[in-house]
């Protein structure tokens, strides 16, 4: 089958069997386009809870389907393709992160989304890039324990008087943007402001004019007067930025920000999933309701859309 009867078959099937297809900003284009809702971690997860479906359909990593499957257990989650993981929700163990905990014991667990589910299930509270500061500042505790990434870590540490301990974790992608790379891109587009995600380098946020989630991002530079951006995150978002502001103009800060994990789902794997079910997502019961908890503290700091 070619492109077009593929979406055709998966449109009819999502139908069939009241199938919700959700996509992450850096899915592939022509995945976002079929999508029923494009957003980041915290949108999607809302969007699991909410959308009333049998079958939810998770273009994006693996602990972003198992979250789905946490928030809405007696939904179907299935994943395109199995194999996609995410390097930064394996740089924690349940194993090292109790062995963390014991050194500091008064610390707040705030686990970042991108971890696995039994990760989840050792933290008191999760968090998403877009609500972090607020998740940060709704906890009585003066310290906390920040994982994986200690970029977005960081970050939050500077709006807090809370003290922080990072987790020595990141985002290969959003790691491996430099300085140079950022002002590369400024000198060759001297009119674009630079917006980038807080899983960057300190180093580049400090050249940043504005910082955001992908989410913020996209509100953003949809508002803004501006008319030129240079986009410090994974380049897939230039798709969903051109389509919701058609009269701006956005480039990737550097060619090499691109994450093959989140590339792994494709309209056939789509209709694959859909035909078949066989890469359904589940989390043991006891690990599921620990991290439900962590998830649902999260969810409640922040009103629903």
């Amino acid at each position: 089958m070619n492109n077009s009867e593929i979406i055709q078959r998966i449109r009819a099937l999502k139908s069939e069997k009241n199938a919700l297809l959700l996509a992450h900003n850096y899915a592939r284009p022509e995945v976002q386009d079929i999508a029923d809702i494009v957003g980041d971690s915290l949108a999607l997860s809302q969007a699991a809870v909410d959308v009333d479906c049998d079958i939810i359909v998770f273009a994006g990593v693996h602990f972003m389907a198992e979250s789905a499957y946490i928030l809405s257990p007696q939904k179907k989650v299935l994943m395109p393709d199995a194999d996609a993981g995410c390097p930064m929700a394996d740089m924690v163990t349940v194993e090292s992160l109790r062995a963390e905990k014991k050194k500091f014991p008064n610390a707040a667990v705030v686990c970042y989304v991108n971890s696995s589910a039994a990760v989840k299930a050792e933290s008191d509270i999760c968090c998403t890039s877009a609500n972090a500061k607020e998740v940060v500042a709704s906890l009585s505790e003066d310290e906390i324990l920040f994982i994986p990434d200690k970029n977005l870590g960081r970050y939050i540490s500077l709006h807090t008087d809370k003290t922080v301990h990072f987790w020595n974790g990141h985002c290969p992608v959003h790691q491996q943007i430099t300085q140079g790379d950022v002002l590369d891109a400024k000198s060759e587009h001297p009119n674009a402001l630079f917006l980038a995600h807080p899983e960057c380098r300190p180093d580049v946020l400090e050249l940043a004019d504005g910082i955001f989630s992908t989410a913020g991002i996209i509100k953003y530079a949809a508002a803004s007067n501006e008319k030129e951006f240079i986009i410090g995150t994974e380049q897939a978002m230039i798709h969903k930025l051109k389509k919701d502001s058609p009269d701006k103009i956005f480039y990737p800060v550097s060619p090499y920000a691109y994450c093959s994990n989140m590339k792994m789902a494709t309209l056939p794997s789509i209709l694959k999933a859909l035909e078949t079910e066989n890469t359904a997502v589940t989390v043991p019961e006891d690990i599921r309701m620990r991290a439900k908890y962590a998830l649902d503290r999260m969810l409640e700091v922040l009103p629903k859309k």
